[in-house]
């Protein structure tokens, strides 16, 4: 079976990341950047008949496309929460793909965001459940940190292996700031950074810094995907769904037979040949950057890059909307935010922009097929896109 060009993202819709909520509901957020986005894509309520949530990381509930539809106004054929943490923005738009494919829709409304408090994000919640997880029996106990010290494994274990150094994995975090300056909606634009200036932020855990680990803040996104029929009547040029992958594996670093090789391994190879497309043919990579050592692990596996020799490549080329390789261009999360899963939906988002061209001052010139990749838990879950115009 193939997806291609079986559906298209003709609209989208993101809040500007803040680092506190000033009032709003994750709810709220929802219902601001699904409107926009169903405005954008130039349709109504009414034409929306499936819905995909992304579960949101700090609110549990049950049936949230129906509580969503309700609050919308919508009755979808197809509705679902995909829980792939953040892969879930990538894994929505073909799951939404191969709805409309089957005939289970026609206009699918995917819709991620939280309503995030930066200055308790990271305090002590209470335990959700008594389930006793495995992580939390086998892991815990022995003193990792959650995913800081997961990332930071990695990171050490790819230092071991390969000898990438700190001012390699700094490079990315650099030039991603780069990118959030030409883009007056990151978080961190206007504060523009240097390598001396990663390495010389406190280390969290070693040897990540605290500037090459993303920022938790408030935002949402959403995105329209629709069928071939609804595309040719859009005002914006549909950005057509040409590949997709997606492989996973648990989520315990200790039951891995490598941890510095994750799941993208069989999720990109899958969507290029999906695509039909080289790595050649990639202008724009948009992928999940939750850490500086995720980037490089992703372009690695992805195949932009020899296994293991992911350090000298990124020494050797330019990941800003004007290098040679344009990579996340909207300043990724680690200098975008990291809005919940909406962190994740703004490497689709991005990437639309881009194919559209409506990315502004960060325009990459050209921009005809972009390679996204979602990343959740600790590069466990793995979802890989190829989206292009024609």
């Amino acid at each position: 079976m193939t997806l291609k060009r079986a559906a298209a993202i003709t609209g989208i819709g993101e809040m500007k990341p803040t680092r506190s909520p000033d009032g709003k509901s994750t709810l709220g957020i929802w219902t601001d950047v699904a409107r926009h986005a169903i405005l954008d894509a130039g349709l109504s309520i009414g034409d929306i008949d499936g819905l995909l949530i992304g579960q949101p990381i700090t609110e549990q509930a049950q049936m949230w496309p129906s509580i969503l539809g309700e609050y919308l106004g919508i009755h979808p054929k197809y509705g679902n929460v995909v829980d792939l943490g953040g892969a879930s923005a990538a894994g929505m738009v073909w799951r939404a793909a191969a709805a409309i494919q089957s005939g289970l829709a026609n206009a699918v409304l995917c819709v991620t965001g939280e309503a995030s408090d930066v200055e308790t994000f990271y305090a002590p919640r209470a335990r959700r459940s008594a389930q006793q997880l495995p992580y939390r029996e086998f892991e815990v106990p022995y003193g990792p940190m959650g995913v800081n010290s997961g990332y930071a494994l990695i990171a050490a274990r790819h230092m071991h292996e390969y000898g990438t150094t700190s001012r390699q994995l700094a490079k990315i975090a650099v030039h991603q700031r780069t990118n959030a300056c030409a883009n007056p909606d990151a978080l961190f634009y206007g504060k523009p950074l240097t390598i001396d200036d990663v390495l010389a932020s406190p280390l969290v855990v070693d040897p990540l810094h605290l500037l090459e680990i993303v920022r938790p803040c408030t935002g949402g996104a959403a995105l329209v995907v629709v069928s071939p029929e609804l595309a040719k009547e859009s005002g914006n040029q549909p950005v057509w769904l040409l590949g997709a992958g997606e492989s996973s594996r648990g989520m315990m670093l200790s039951q891995m037979d490598s941890i510095t090789t994750s799941p993208i391994t069989q999720a990109a190879p899958t969507a290029f040949k999906m695509a039909g497309v080289s790595h050649n043919d990639v202008d724009l990579i948009s992928v999940y950057d939750c850490y500086t050592i995720t980037v490089l692990v992703t372009l690695e596996d992805a195949g932009f890059c020899v296994k293991g020799k992911g350090g000298p490549f990124v020494e050797e080329h330019g990941f800003t909307w004007r290098g040679d390789m344009p990579l996340n261009t909207h300043g990724g999360q680690l200098s975008f935010g990291q809005p919940g899963l909406a962190g994740g939906m703004s490497h689709v988002t991005e990437a639309v922009r881009q194919l559209q061209q409506r990315a502004g001052d960060r325009q990459v010139a050209d921009c005809e097929v972009a390679f996204v990749n979602g990343n959740g838990g600790i590069m466990s879950e793995q979802v890989s896109l190829l989206l292009a115009v024609e």
